[in-house]
């Protein structure tokens, strides 16, 4: 199976983090792999050992035409790949949960791929809301890596810092002093009593999957696949995105630092059972069988 990834995204966030998990993680299934990627992704890929080149239209019309499969990872990467796709079965990952557009390039472009990757229910829902058909959709969640340990609860509790409304950035703002707003989860879940993700629209939210990896509970939007994450009393608390739920959902991990610790541990444990990357990848690998025919 030879497989070409496409992503355009030229900063590193969830989803750039997703590919390059799932290109480890393919490799050591024997998958022969090229990526077609720019900025920090492009970097990162080729530092790991894999075959990268810079993203083009030219680029992905020609490295196609080597391909059992193409893989397109994000909304631009889908466009090119259709159209420049080289008649090779095109598989299509769809991360967010807002509707597809409506309009008459969007209606072409999401009748050209075999098969599309769901990372939620929440947003296949949205995928057959605008006419693809059921058959051609496979959810697969985000994997997340497991960290050696868990968070030891010395911190504080930690809120991803977002500037963007519709990711919760106004809640955020309002949240009182002793919430750290992180720009590195990694550093910061180690040591947390709690995370905090707010969001209008969500496909099931990496972050929070890193909090439960970590064994952290998360206090959540009851929005898009994040439900589908965070199990509402077992690993953490799903909130309406209002100012008085939220803080009454860490006031009570703050009261009760016991059931914060057992929701963290069973936090944990999920991730590595539901998100592990190498189930990931092996799903992937046979939705790629299947548009390959």
């Amino acid at each position: 199976m030879r497989v070409l990834h496409a992503d355009t995204g030229r900063e590193l966030r969830g989803g750039q983090r997703q590919v390059l998990l799932l290109l480890r993680e393919l490799a050591a299934l024997g998958v022969q792999q090229r990526l077609l990627a720019r900025g920090e992704l492009l970097a990162e890929a080729r530092a790991a050992g894999f075959e990268a080149r810079e993203f083009s239209w030219s680029a992905l019309a020609l490295e196609a035409r080597r391909a059992d499969v193409v893989h397109a990872h994000d909304a631009r990467a889908h466009t090119v790949a259709a159209a420049a796709g080289a008649g090779r079965p095109l598989v299509v990952a769809r991360r967010v949960a807002f509707p597809v557009h409506r309009g008459l390039l969007s209606k072409w472009k999401y009748r050209r791929a075999a098969r599309y990757i769901a990372i939620s229910r929440a947003v296949a829902a949205e995928l057959m809301n605008a006419g693809v058909p059921e058959a051609r959709i496979r959810v697969i969640p985000d994997a997340v890596d497991l960290p050696e340990r868990p968070s030891d609860f010395s911190g504080l509790v930690v809120a991803l810092a977002m500037k963007d409304p519709g990711k919760g950035g106004a809640l955020v703002a309002a949240l009182p002093g002793n919430v750290r707003r992180s720009a590195d989860l990694q550093r910061d879940l180690a040591n947390a009593r709690a995370f905090v993700y707010l969001s209008d629209s969500e496909g099931l939210g990496s972050a929070a999957l890193l909090a439960m990896a970590f064994g952290v509970p998360v206090v959540a939007s009851r929005a898009g696949g994040l439900p589908e994450a965070v199990a509402d009393g077992e690993t953490g608390v799903l909130v309406e995105n209002r100012i008085e739920e939220v803080m009454a959902a860490l006031e009570k991990l703050e009261r009760n630092p016991e059931l914060a610790r057992a929701m963290g541990a069973a936090g944990r444990e999920r991730a590595a059972r539901a998100f592990a990357p190498s189930a990931v990848a092996r799903a992937t690998l046979a939705v790629y069988e299947e548009a390959a025919g």
